[in-house]
């Protein structure tokens, strides 16, 4: 796989998707040629906004020449099914491309959330109870505690969580590797994701879905609307428990995580189907039971 024009940085899980394409990075289509050449049926990735009409011409025969291209943006979407945010927010498309559920599809969305929310109360109440039990055994305090989250329409909210941090812990609005505040239990809980089981009440509510993007904390909310392109789109729909950004990366660390997660956010909407809808959940259990650590 060439990549043409500006290099992208891929990250080690869009790597591990990746590990049938061998990458290389090009910046010069007689450089291109060449590799066509030399090995048949190349795939071409353009990175690039150069307009000038030698670069037309030459991915203009590039199918007759037996290759195949894709613009960055397409790649991504096909083989890593995560919508691509250019850094300088270049791509407008996303303003008439990514649009809120219809009446139809919410009505499907709420179903799912009934549905899954009596399913998972039955199976998850023991779990619920023994939560309760070791968060109160480890840090004295409340078990849950609730924080203002952004939600649809840029909404805030009170979401509800199990407390999985010591009590008056020091502020820091990322959590870390090997965090001190996180109690012993909390690590599994935020493993597994059983410290968000009691957003169940959020769903009932309507403030939250089932899936979706991950409701996030308000304090932070700003700073990522002013340094992340299209940032807001993620509020077209509610927050879920679970969405398509939480089963494929990890909780984020820094600004450049929450990029990442975004863009997987925009995939979901964009991209939304019931099919999609039961991917996230089969990922979920994956996650829950320990078969796919993230």
């Amino acid at each position: 796989m060439i990549v043409f024009g500006d290099e992208y940085k891929f990250t080690k899980y869009e790597l591990s998707r990746l590990k049938n394409f061998k990458i290389e990075y090009i910046n010069s289509i007689d450089e291109v040629k060449e590799i066509l050449k030399a090995h048949q049926k190349k795939l071409v990735i353009i990175n690039s906004n150069k307009r000038d009409y030698k670069t037309i011409e030459f991915f203009s025969n590039l199918r007759i020449d037996g290759a195949r291209f894709l613009t960055l943006e397409h790649f991504m979407e096909k083989y890593l099914h995560k919508c691509y945010i250019p850094v300088d927010g270049g791509n407008l498309e996303y303003l008439e491309n990514l649009k809120p559920y219809t009446n139809w599809q919410y009505f499907q969305k709420r179903v799912i959330d009934y549905f899954g929310i009596f399913w998972l109360s039955i199976f998850s109440l023991p779990v619920m109870i023994y939560s309760i039990y070791r968060i109160k055994k480890e840090s004295p305090g409340t078990s849950m505690f609730k924080q203002l989250r952004v939600g649809a329409n840029g909404k805030e909210f009170e979401c509800v969580k199990f407390r999985s941090m010591h009590s008056n812990s020091h502020f820091d609005p990322y959590t870390r590797e090997n965090d001190s505040r996180i109690l012993k239990f909390g690590e599994k809980m935020r493993k597994y994701r059983l410290d968000e089981l009691p957003q169940i009440w959020n769903i009932l509510k309507g403030d939250m879905h089932l899936i979706g993007p991950r409701a996030e904390w308000n304090i932070l909310v700003p700073n990522y609307r002013k340094d992340l392109p299209f940032y807001n789109e993620r509020h077209l729909v509610k927050p879920g428990v679970t969405g398509w950004a939480q089963v494929n990366y990890p909780y984020g660390a820094n600004i450049e995580d929450t990029r990442q997660k975004l863009m997987y956010d925009l995939y979901y909407i964009k991209y939304w189907s019931l099919s999609l809808e039961l991917k996230i959940v089969w990922k979920t259990i994956l996650v829950v039971i320990g078969k796919k650590g993230l």
